[in-house]
């Protein structure tokens, strides 16, 4: 009996180890694992651009006689700044056809800007070929028919840029001043914080709705100040909790509306920075990005002005403070002071990266 047992058993275990072998797969060496990588992304005209032609970019030129123009646009910069003078006895078929030969020697899109404020500063309706007659001041409009005529006019002046080719309007004002006395009363809405913060945004919505790009002057505020900066230095000496809850309203009413830019003025004020002019003050614009939550673009008032003019690597510090756009006339100079600083490191690769993608990016580029 139990040699019987012995032989089922022996039979048992060899049908099993017949079955398993039978059933299982072959054994195969596993397969090694595949490399990762990253995706590769394309280069942006950023990556591609040469550190001469992102130097370029930087400079928003006061437009130069006709027979300066080449060697301007030899230096590709980020924007031209047409005065009353380039507009001054032209049709308008003449302005489009210098503003499209203009764009047309450009690799770069350019910004084309032009002062229309109303009122005082009025480029391009002095010209009575271009318009019936000078845009009055908002605060005159405001004072005739309310909110809903200056939101008329700031489209009415935005259609009749963009239809000349102009697609910067260096408006609108920010300034808060009540008193006719100071230096940037009429310019001004001429009314109190609240207010002026209503009527910019307002603008900057219809200016955005139309396609132009406005720009929000004179940061952090003029104030009720009586110096006029193209002549020499100002200061402010009103505090800085008083320019948080006061002048800065309107500037932040403006960019929750999406302004495109901010223009920066070359005032010395005080609460912020007793040393600097705004233009070149690292606190400002600190305060205008990380306070404001800014991420457009930041240009100077003019480099030509008294306040700043005869100032030592101007350029150079304006850079450093934190401007992406430089108004100048004298654009060698300028050119000649970042391109250097660049190359000697005084201007990090990342200070001029970061300003040319501001500029590239409103200019839909990035």
């Amino acid at each position: 009996m139990n040699k019987m047992i012995s032989i089922l058993t022996a039979v048992i275990m060899s049908l099993s180890i017949a079955s398993c072998g039978k059933d299982a797969p072959p054994s195969t060496p596993s397969a090694p694992p595949s490399p990762t990588s990253e995706p590769t992304s394309e280069p942006t005209l950023l990556d591609t651009m040469t550190v001469e032609e992102k130097v370029g970019q930087l400079l928003f030129v006061r437009c130069p006689e006709d027979e300066y123009i080449g060697a301007l646009m030899e230096k590709k910069p980020g924007g031209i700044l047409l005065f009353g003078r380039d507009f001054e006895g032209l049709t308008r078929d003449e302005v489009i056809n210098k503003i499209n030969a203009l764009q047309s020697e450009s690799t770069v899109p350019l910004f084309i800007g032009a002062d229309e404020e109303g009122g005082t500063v009025v480029r391009v309706s002095s010209n009575p070929n271009l318009a019936p007659e000078k845009y009055e001041s908002p605060q005159d409009i405001y004072n005739k028919g309310g909110m809903e005529a200056v939101e008329e006019n700031a489209a009415e002046k935005s259609r009749l840029l963009l239809s000349l080719g102009v697609n910067m309007n260096l408006a609108p004002v920010a300034d808060v001043s009540e008193d006719p006395d100071t230096y940037i009363y009429k310019r001004s809405f001429g009314q109190g914080y609240s207010q002026t913060a209503d009527f910019i945004s307002r603008v900057v919505s219809v200016m955005k709705n139309e396609g132009i790009y406005s720009v929000l002057k004179h940061f952090p505020g003029y104030g009720e100040v009586t110096g006029d900066s193209h002549e020499g230095s100002v200061y402010n000496e009103k505090s800085a909790d008083a320019i948080r809850a006061e002048d800065l309203v309107p500037f932040k009413a403006g960019i929750d509306a999406g302004a495109s830019c901010v223009l920066v003025s070359h005032n010395i004020v005080t609460g912020f920075d007793a040393e600097n002019p705004a233009s070149l003050s690292p606190a400002v614009h600190d305060i205008l990005r990380n306070e404001l939550g800014f991420n457009g673009v930041i240009m100077t008032d003019d480099i030509a002005m008294g306040a700043v003019a005869d100032l030592d690597n101007v350029y150079v510090r304006a850079v450093n403070a934190g401007n992406d756009l430089l108004i100048t006339t004298d654009y060698e100079t300028g050119y000649s002071q970042i391109l250097t600083a660049v190359e000697n490191g005084d201007i990090s690769m990342e200070t001029l990266n970061a300003a040319v993608g501001h500029i590239l990016t409103l200019k839909g580029l990035m």
